[in-house]
């Protein structure tokens, strides 16, 4: 994917794989359905494997991605990313920066950063060249009940404040993603939502309930 304005590259469904939900059997059918429903990004988050099965899953998800015209981004790891030539990289506030980032990624892949709800992270972000910032969580969260809560005034602000697009996360579902859309969310981040699915086919459908929100 050559296109790295982050305004069209940052618009839609974002999936995210988690390890438990999306163990090494189930991962590729799950991202697929993803993507065949309409996934415009999808991240590789998993802490638990190896370097050696991360490196081969990332590569996997890196071809599925590009078959489907979507972006691919590695979570928390951008030696990985660069290594595996991903999309872009999602990094937290304790995974190194923006700045080693670009070192290892270059100007045109994205980087994005988790700002929890806190606007003083999301400016700070935006002033070191983030690409997209990540808000949330919004809602309860079956992946991290313990993030902290963001507020939709906290959304609405951040995306008129700082020109860059703004990825809500954080138990969204069909049914609540419409008014994070509407305070101006580019894109939804989900993971339990879609593969909280056992069944390939109800993530496809599922995935295609986000998408027509957009």
């Amino acid at each position: 994917m050559t296109d790295h304005d982050p305004a069209r590259a940052i618009h839609g469904l974002y999936a995210i794989t988690d390890p438990t939900l999306t163990p090494d059997d189930r991962l590729l059918p799950a991202a697929e359905a993803a993507l065949a429903g309409g996934a415009r990004l999808l991240q590789y988050r998993d802490k638990t494997a190896t370097i050696d099965q991360r490196r081969r899953r990332a590569s996997q998800l890196r071809a599925l991605c590009h078959e489907f015209e979507a972006r691919f981004i590695v979570n928390d790891d951008p030696l990985l990313a660069a290594e595996v030539g991903a999309d872009g990289v999602h990094i937290g506030q304790s995974d190194g920066g923006i700045a080693m980032a670009r070192q290892l990624l270059g100007e045109h892949r994205l980087v994005g950063v988790s700002c929890h709800g806190d606007l003083a992270l999301a400016e700070r972000a935006a002033a070191e060249g983030a690409d997209y910032l990540a808000l949330g969580r919004f809602f309860p969260s079956h992946t991290k009940p313990q993030a902290p809560p963001a507020s939709l005034n906290v959304l609405r602000q951040a995306c008129q404040q700082f020109h860059r697009p703004v990825v809500a996360i954080g138990g969204v579902n069909p049914d609540n993603a419409p008014q994070l859309i509407e305070a101006g969310a580019a894109a939804v981040a989900v993971i339990h939502a879609l593969f909280g699915h056992p069944d390939p086919a109800d993530i496809e459908a599922a995935a295609r309930q986000f998408s027509r929100l957009f």
